[in-house]
C-alpha cells in the first residue's frame, strides 16, 4: 500500500478484471444478436427449390405446386394448343413479345418456355393485377370468355383479366403484364426443378 493509502496493484487487477467480465458480457449478447440475422430453417426451406415429377401429367392438364409460397402452375399443353398459340392475332395481347414480362432468359417464343420442351408451361399462379390467383381456363370457345376468340388460357375472377394458354395478358384488362414465370430446370423429361435456373447451352 502506498503512502497515500491507494494499493495500485489492487486497482489495476480489479479494473482488468471488470474489463474481461464486461467483454464477454458484450460478446454473450452479440452472439445470439449476430445469430438472429441468419435466416431460420424454415425461412431457408420456403426458398429452397421444388423438384416436381410431372411424369403423370396428361395433354391438356394443368398440377399446382408451392414454391417460395407461390403457386407455381405446370400445364401440358397438346400440339393443337401450341399451333393455336402460334398462329394467334396478336393484336389482341399487351405484350406479346414478352418484353415487358418476368421472364427468364432462356424462355422464349410464343409458348414461352425452354427449346425442347414447349409443351410445358411453367409459371407463377398470381395474376399480375393485384395477386389473386387466376381459374384454368382451358376450354375452347367459352361463351363467357369471348366464345370462338377464346383459345384457352387463364382468367383472373377478381377483375376480369384474361391470359392465353402461355400467360399472355390479354389487352384492355387490368393485369398489367404477362404472367411470371419462375427459374426452373429440366433435371429430365419427367422431374422439373422449380427455383434453379437452367444451364444455357
Amino acid at each position: 500500500m502506498t503512502n497515500d493509502g491507494v494499493n495500485h496493484s489492487r486497482r489495476r487487477f480489479l479494473t482488468g478484471a471488470t474489463c474481461v467480465v464486461g467483454g464477454a458480457g458484450v460478446v454473450g449478447a452479440a452472439v445470439p444478436f449476430v445469430s438472429s440475422w441468419q435466416p431460420s430453417a424454415k425461412a431457408k426451406a420456403a426458398g429452397a427449390p421444388v423438384k416436381v415429377n410431372i411424369a403423370k401429367l396428361e395433354s391438356g392438364a394443368r398440377m399446382v405446386v408451392e414454391w417460395r409460397g407461390k403457386p407455381v402452375y405446370i400445364v401440358r399443353r397438346s400440339e393443337e394448343s401450341l399451333a393455336a398459340i402460334a398462329s394467334m392475332d396478336t393484336s389482341i395481347l399487351k405484350d406479346a413479345d414478352s418484353e415487358a414480362a418476368s421472364q427468364p432468359a432462356y424462355v422464349h417464343g410464343s409458348a414461352r418456355t425452354q427449346t425442347g420442351h414447349e409443351e410445358i408451361l411453367v409459371l407463377v399462379g398470381l395474376c399480375t393485377h393485384l395477386g389473386c390467383a387466376p381459374m384454368y381456363r382451358p376450354d375452347v370457345g367459352a361463351a363467357d370468355l369471348g366464345g370462338d376468340s377464346w383459345l384457352g388460357g387463364f382468367f383472373c375472377p377478381c377483375h376480369g383479366s384474361k391470359f392465353d394458354l402461355s400467360g399472355r395478358v390479354f389487352a384492355g384488362v387490368p393485369a398489367p403484364t404477362n404472367l411470371e414465370i419462375p427459374p426452373y430446370n429440366f433435371e429430365s423429361n419427367d422431374i422439373i426443378v422449380i427455383g434453379i435456373d437452367a444451364e444455357i447451352a
